[in-house]
């Protein structure tokens, strides 16, 4: 497939958002371990941990603004990455790491945010999950493990706060970290192997001198 002009502009872009989503990730990950340090995954006690961290912690509001920022924004980020390698045409068998790891970690980080839902202890959050637990709760067959497992087999209680901080922290978060980098990685790859597709197309274009004999 010969590369226009706009594809090659599109994968140029599509390097570029990839560095801002590792960028991202490791900002909400870099913030969300020193939140950690002061944070109480416990009902009553998170929204209150979260509270004194924003008034009484040196730049604690500053580290929490941030999370919640890079957190949010490497979502939009990771989807407007997936426009623009599908706009750019990049369908190749080559670009399968690309596609893959963008799509898991797009899917891994609006995991982030679902699980990080109620670890505020706020009212949106608590009935927002509430509901959630609904929907989960009618999936065929699985519906009522999986809200045992989120939930610690009860109601929403400190126990479900911490299975959502762990899964959060130590699950979803890492695997966040690896896809953005693995990310980054396939899209360099492809983009050095673009360049060197059209380096070589170049080449073969150029008018062959004509070989002046000495006879």
């Amino acid at each position: 497939m010969q590369s226009t002009r706009f594809d090659i502009i599109g994968r140029r872009i599509s390097t570029y958002l990839s560095v801002a989503i590792l960028t991202l990730t490791l900002i909400s990950a870099t913030t969300g371990i020193l939140l950690s340090f002061y944070y109480q995954p416990a009902a009553g006690g998170a929204y209150e941990s979260l509270k004194m961290i924003d008034a009484q912690v040196t730049y604690g509001w500053l580290f929490h603004k941030a999370h919640n920022i890079a957190g949010n924004a490497v979502i939009i980020v990771a989807l407007i990455q997936i426009v623009v390698m599908f706009l750019s045409r990049q369908f190749r068998k080559s670009w399968l790491t690309a596609w893959i790891s963008g799509i898991l970690f797009t899917l891994s980080a609006i995991g982030l945010d679902w699980t990080a839902m109620i670890l505020d202890w706020d009212q949106l959050g608590y009935w927002r999950f509430s509901i959630e637990l609904q929907t989960i709760e009618a999936i065929p067959f699985i519906g009522h493990q999986l809200r045992d497992i989120l939930t610690g087999g009860g109601a929403i209680s400190t126990v479900t706060i911490e299975h959502l901080y762990a899964i959060h922290s130590y699950i979803v978060s890492i695997a966040a970290i690896l896809l953005a980098v693995v990310h980054l990685a396939g899209v360099l790859w492809q983009e050095k192997q673009t360049h060197q597709e059209m380096l070589n197309s170049e080449l073969g274009n150029l008018p062959q001198q004509p070989v002046i004999g000495n006879g």
